[in-house]
Order: structure tokens, then sequence, then C-alpha cells
């Protein structure tokens, strides 16, 4: 991460580092996550009122427990910080328990992210909105229909440029040619697939979708 990037958000993770465990601390730490690590509940609820996270995530999967306890624990001091709870099969707690979110094992580096992405508070500074759709820039994360995701570089550009021209084609050449920086247009593919992820991101039914629409042949419309 560059010095003048500022992290995506702050994370606590209490877990031990065990081999039949996801170490999913140093993906995070790739994606602009500033995350501290403790191995303990007790660590946790120390650590929590010094460093104060936007996020705690709560690897009870690693620590062989349900995690149910140190949720409870941490929220009876500090009830307003988002807990991303993770067990494994072995270890699911029997009771309701009181984190945001539940993730079981195995889930990969990219449903993790998507559980946080809606709990970091505020938005970027780069934010523009068209009809029901919210598309943050700098946090890269699009939100629609009460769902948000994470989304890529790409997709936030094609988004963008559908966002700006909403209610009008924008043709497939010119999404192409600008999103992938090249005059080669030739075999535009890969637009139809990044289409299609949007799709999935934003839409109700993506297999039937009614805000980004195709205009065979010729492009892509933002009907909203």
């Amino acid at each position: 991460m560059a010095d003048s990037q500022a992290p995506k958000a702050n994370i606590l993770w209490a877990g031990k580092n065990r081999a039949d465990t996801p170490a999913f601390v140093p993906d995070l730490k790739q994606r602009d996550y500033q995350v501290t690590v403790v191995s303990t509940g007790k660590a946790a609820r120390q650590k929590v009122p010094k460093i104060k996270p936007d996020i705690l995530i709560i690897d009870a999967a690693s620590m062989r427990t349900t995690g149910t306890r140190i949720c409870k624990s941490i929220q009876s001091k500090d009830p307003d910080l988002p807990i991303i709870l993770i067990n494994s099969a072995n270890y699911i707690p029997t009771n309701n328990v009181v984190a945001d979110v539940q993730l079981i094992l195995p889930f990969t580096i990219r449903k993790l992210e998507n559980r946080i992405i809606p709990l970091i508070p505020g938005d970027g500074e780069e934010v523009i909105e068209a009809g029901p759709i919210h598309l943050d820039i700098d946090r890269q994360t699009v939100r629609c229909q009460d769902n948000e995701e994470h989304i890529t570089p790409r997709m936030v550009e094609l988004l963008k440029m559908l966002m700006e021209k909403a209610g009008g084609m924008v043709e497939r050449e010119v999404l192409f040619s600008k999103v992938w920086q090249t005059d080669y247009t030739e075999d535009t593919r890969s637009l139809d697939v990044h289409i299609n992820w949007l799709r999935k991101a934003i839409e109700k039914d993506p297999n039937n979708p009614e805000l980004i629409i195709t205009i065979r042949g010729k492009g892509y419309k933002l009907d909203i």
C-alpha cells in the first residue's frame, strides 16, 4: 500500500495463525486495509478502546470456539462496533449470535470483502448516483437493490460511463476503447463478460436485466 493512500478501513482481527484455516490477513493488507492482529478475545477487548477500529473480525474458527462469548463481551462495552464472526462447521453457535455478519468456512477473500464493505463508515470523495444506483468510485463499490458490492476498476469505469449517459445508448466500441484503453475494437467479448458481472452486482434478476439493457449489435443503455 502506498504511503499516500489512506486505508479503506481500520480492522481489528482476532484469531490465531493456523495451517488449517485461511490466512485472510495478508490479502486484506494487499487490498489496502489496515489490519491489527491479536490472538485472543481478551486481547481484542483490550485493543478496541486503544485503536478504535472501524470493524472487528473474530476468527473463531482459528481459536476452536464459537465466538459467542467474545461477541457478547465486546458488544456489552462497544455496542456500535460492527463485528464479523468467522466460524467453522465444527464450531457453529447454537444460539443467536449478536455479530453483524456471520460467515462459515470455506469462503473466498472476495466474499469476505463484500461483507466488510457495507460496514465501512462513510463514502469516498467521488460518488455518483443515477436512479437507484449509487457508485462510490473511490471505494470501488456499487449499491443498488439494497445490496452493496465491491467491483473491479474496469467495472467501475463501465458503470460510470453508462450512468453519465443514463437513458441513452453507449456504443460497444466506445465503451471498449475507453475502458480497455485501446484502439483495437474487433474483439469485444471481454466487454460482454464485464457487463454480465455488473448485472450480477445491480440487477434483481441478472438473467432478465431491467437496468443495463443490450441494444443488439450496437451497445448498451442504462435504463432508469
